[in-house]
């Protein structure tokens, strides 16, 4: 058996699954675009399997590379259908369900604010769940490379986060004793 597991990327299934869809979930949200994207890459590397080569990698990093390919198509493909505002989520009564959904929507538009190469960092790091070491396997880059560019990423991203937030506060509406009583030259 372990002989099989040395020549066949794909002997142990379950957790490449759960690596592969974690990753497009946060590239393209979870749900079926996800799905869509996981099988893809599944049935690409079931394929394409006998073209693996471990002296270059994991598998787990073959894989993302080709969720990374497949995830781009499935984004472009949404952006080019995309004319119309998407269909309303259906309601969910669970408490904080609502704060957890603008935290989440207000992350997602902050990190689409981002480059394309930092979003795949971000998505790698924190989809994919990989260490800097595996992401700088992926992208063909030493690791000191990959973490000085994560740490770059994240700091963009919390400036975009921390402006938005600021122009949040900023926009309130004044409430107080004399707010929206009229013009000072009626008093």
């Amino acid at each position: 058996m372990r002989s099989l597991f040395a020549r066949d990327p794909l002997a142990d299934p379950e957790p490449l699954i759960r690596r592969v869809y974690a990753y497009a979930a946060y590239r393209l949200g979870e749900g079926p675009d996800a799905e869509d994207v996981t099988s893809e890459v599944f049935e690409r590397a079931l394929r394409y399997r006998d073209s693996y080569d471990r002296s270059k990698g994991e598998p787990v990093a073959w894989l993302l590379g080709i969720a990374q390919r497949c995830a781009s198509a499935a984004l472009a493909a949404r952006a080019e259908r995309r004319t119309e505002v998407d269909d309303a989520a259906e309601g969910v009564s669970s408490p904080g369900f609502e704060d957890e959904s603008v935290r989440r929507l207000t992350m997602a538009a902050a990190v689409a604010q981002l480059g394309d190469r930092d979003q795949e960092l971000i998505a790698l790091r924190f989809g994919a769940d990989l260490t800097a070491a595996q992401i700088a396997q992926i992208v063909g880059a030493k690791t000191n490379t990959v973490e000085v560019a994560l740490h770059r990423a994240l700091d963009r991203l919390r400036s975009i986060l921390e402006d938005e937030s600021a122009s949040r506060s900023s926009a309130r509406p004044m409430l107080g004793p004399n707010a929206g009583v009229g013009s000072p030259e009626r008093a």
